[in-house]
């Protein structure tokens, strides 16, 4: 067995972005409209009327203040309220991968990595723009590396389960160093006439690269000391968009087939387990919670990650210990806890412990514990 180690990631984001009072002003002015054309039938009770938002109900709710988006043009327009992504032909880099690529050359930079130094890519996200040929694979040509890759979809814990498959490739010798990326594009599937959903997702792109100890040359490595994955089924956070709507008559955009989620259920399910699998996995490895320096949570919900923090803490997290990225970058799929790891790692000192731990929809837990070399 091999000595894994994280020596690099890499973090882009859109130029464009979406304020909580540019969304709200769009959602209003929807809501506002349908409430007017279908007064009557909201008055017979026949249809139910649309509640209006504010920007200070989402950040209270969620912790986010803007989100990135990929493309923003569509979005604020009440008569689609959906991005306009351009087509691209078959022969150009799609969108994902264009994202794919932003960040995964960042890791290889911060890695000391060059395509000939890996074998192995993986592209894991919430969303996929296509069944096939997987984006991975795409972006492998992209890069020039050679050997495999291939995609994932495991919601919000696409980026662990991904770090788990790239931790047991080079632990077992079947990969050299691999490269595991999240281009997360959301904003495809959101409701944006959904008050709870439409300010949920924004999009991002993360990269990890991991290799063996023994090839590792960055400033800044991480020895994986262990991970942990548990799945339990539930209907709570959803989406049925496939391509099955061909063949059973429906409409592959009805209100079902973008994201929805009963976010209270979520909220008091997911917390308590999230703790537990977090404490266990910690403890399994000889460690107590007390040792742990530095928690890279999942970001879902600043309300989410306070509660999960505290049951593990017994107390009130501080920022250092458990950094929010939520109110810049907003959910952001499997990528928030990439983002956090990226972007708040650097200040810890050789020997100290870390957790990088995502959760979502399945339900799915995924977790890595990590000591700075």
């Amino acid at each position: 067995m091999h000595t894994v180690v994280i020596s690099g990631t890499g973090l882009w984001k859109p130029e464009e972005f979406v304020t909580n009072d540019e969304l709200v002003a769009s959602y209003n002015a929807y809501a506002s409209r349908f409430n007017e054309q279908y007064a009557e039938a909201i008055t017979s009770g026949d249809t139910a009327e649309l509640p209006l938002s504010s920007a200070e109900f989402i950040e209270k709710a969620s912790g986010i203040k803007q989100r990135y988006t990929y493309c923003k043009e569509g979005i604020l327009d009440i008569d689609r309220m959906r991005p306009l992504l351009p087509v691209r032909a078959d022969d150009e880099l799609s969108h994902q991968a264009e994202m794919a690529v932003y960040a995964a050359r960042q890791a290889m930079t911060v890695a000391n990595k060059t395509a000939a130094d890996i074998d192995m890519v993986i592209v894991s996200c919430a969303y996929t723009q296509r069944a096939y040929p997987a984006i991975a694979i795409e972006v492998q040509q992209a890069l020039g590396i050679e050997g495999f890759g291939f995609d994932m979809l495991v919601a919000c814990s696409a980026a662990t389960f991904a770090l788990h498959r790239a931790y047991d490739a080079v632990a077992a010798g079947s990969a050299r160093c691999v490269l595991a990326i999240n281009p997360e594009l959301t904003t495809p599937q959101i409701n944006f006439k959904d008050r709870d959903a439409h300010f949920i997702f924004g999009d991002v792109s993360t990269a990890v690269i991991m290799e063996s100890s023994d090839t590792c040359t960055s400033d800044n490595g991480w020895e994986v000391l262990g991970t942990q994955a548990v799945t339990q089924y539930s209907n709570n956070i959803r989406s049925n968009f496939g391509y099955l709507s061909y063949a059973d008559d429906t409409d592959p955009y009805a209100d079902d087939k973008l994201f929805h989620q009963n976010g209270r259920k979520v909220f008091k399910e997911v917390c308590p387990m999230a703790a537990e699998h977090l404490r266990t996995q910690v403890e399994k490895l000889g460690f107590s919670v007390s040792d742990i320096k530095r928690w890279w949570l999942h970001q879902a919900n600043i309300n989410m990650n306070e509660l999960i923090a505290r049951r593990l803490l017994g107390r009130d997290p501080d920022t250092n210990e458990a950094p929010i990225v939520l109110d810049e970058y907003a959910n952001t799929a499997s990528a928030g806890s990439i983002i956090a790891f990226n972007l708040y790692n650097e200040d810890l000192v050789s020997g100290d412990l870390g957790v990088i731990c995502s959760f979502g929809a399945g339900y799915s837990i995924g977790s890595l514990v990590v000591k700075k070399r």
